[in-house]
């Protein structure tokens, strides 16, 4: 690795993507997600590589098809509303099993909401991107570097399991800036050979990509497929984070920038004599929920912090399974956690 350099989340997550070999970008502007564009548009060209501004959201998902069947490393961006556009290719891309990195840097919602953070696309994410049975890997970055690391890393994972993925942050960690360190970089040509791509069909059987089946016994058989990969994914890909949770009585869950907040909330509750700990899913899907369910055997209560009104709630309560008491703070509409309000929430929780 390099020296570290002092950089805006949204360019840190372009500047990862062109390292892991990302040479085709198609989007469409919204805030607060528009650095990515802007920094994929002035530096693809310098690598050869392929910026478009689609007409639409729709119109860059299905472009992401495109790129991906032909066997391309290829990147889409937006924020909340515009995922929500991008969704039925996303499917698309699914059902068809091809491997692109897709970042939502999440706003307020519903409807057109707010340009500020949020942490409200948590369902969308992890349960109900678009139709279908299918999931996206999702990474939850809480800072700059997890997001040159994931975004590095996305691209990796999505060949590897033929699959979108997902990174996932929000206003507040796409514009803060802070020093990171990159990969070396990957030179596309030396990746791999995707056999079954559609990048020309000399000297060999052409290979067709589809996410239609008309019979129902052919689609069966593809869903079959993507439910044994999806547990493929969860035996080998979940991820997450503990802080003080080696003595710890109580638990917060949070991830991205809640978890962020969390971390000087609990060191506060540690000043008070309270004995707390994070938990923190750096994988949304796969949720670590095994992870966290072994927590119970010496967590007493446990908080959820999440920007939402309470989605990841739902995981951290079926991870627990009712074995411990479980209470929730959180902030909505672009409003965020606040540290004194954490503290607080863990001491009336102790009854002090």
């Amino acid at each position: 690795m390099a020296e570290k350099q002092l950089m805006k989340g949204n360019e840190v997550i372009g500047e990862a993507a062109i390292r892991a070999g990302c040479r085709y970008f198609f989007g469409y502007p919204i805030t607060p997600q528009n650095d990515i564009p802007a920094y994929m548009a002035r530096e693809l060209p310098k690598y050869d590589g392929v910026f478009l501004q689609a007409e639409s959201e729709v119109a860059a998902s299905n472009m992401v098809y495109g790129a991906a069947g032909a066997g391309a490393r290829v990147l889409t961006s937006s924020s909340s509303p515009g995922i929500s556009l991008k969704a039925e290719g996303i499917s698309y891309i699914a059902g068809a099993e091809l491997p692109c990195v897709i970042v939502n840097i999440m706003r307020g919602g519903p409807g057109l909401g707010s340009i500020q953070p949020s942490q409200s696309d948590y369902f969308q994410a992890t349960k109900g991107m678009a139709h279908g049975d299918f999931h996206l890997i999702v990474y939850a970055p809480s800072n700059v570097q997890e997001l040159a690391d994931l975004t590095f890393k996305a691209f990796n994972v999505a060949d590897q399991y033929r699959t979108p993925v997902m990174v996932i942050g929000d206003g507040m960690l796409g514009q803060m800036m802070e020093p990171v360190e990159f990969m070396e970089p990957i030179d596309p040509d030396e990746l791999p050979k995707k056999e079954w791509a559609t990048d020309g069909a000399k000297g060999r059987e052409k290979n067709v990509i589809n996410s239609l089946a008309l019979d129902p016994r052919d689609l069966e058989i593809l869903n079959e497929r993507l439910q044994d990969k999806y547990k493929e994914i969860k035996a080998q890909e979940v991820m997450y984070d503990e802080y003080k949770m080696e003595d710890a009585e109580m638990a917060v869950v949070a991830y991205g920038t809640s978890a962020r907040i969390a971390t000087k909330a609990i060191d506060m509750a540690r000043e008070a004599g309270i004995k707390a700990g994070l938990f923190r899913p750096i994988t949304l899907y796969p949720f670590p929920e095994q992870e966290l369910a072994a927590t119970t055997e010496k967590i007493e209560q446990y908080l959820t912090v999440e920007m939402s009104a309470g989605q990841m709630l739902e995981d951290v309560r079926l991870a627990v399974e009712g074995r411990r008491p479980i209470e929730f703070y959180g902030r909505m509409g672009g409003m965020v956690p606040e540290t004194d309000a954490i503290l607080n929430k863990l001491q009336e929780m102790r009854g002090e």
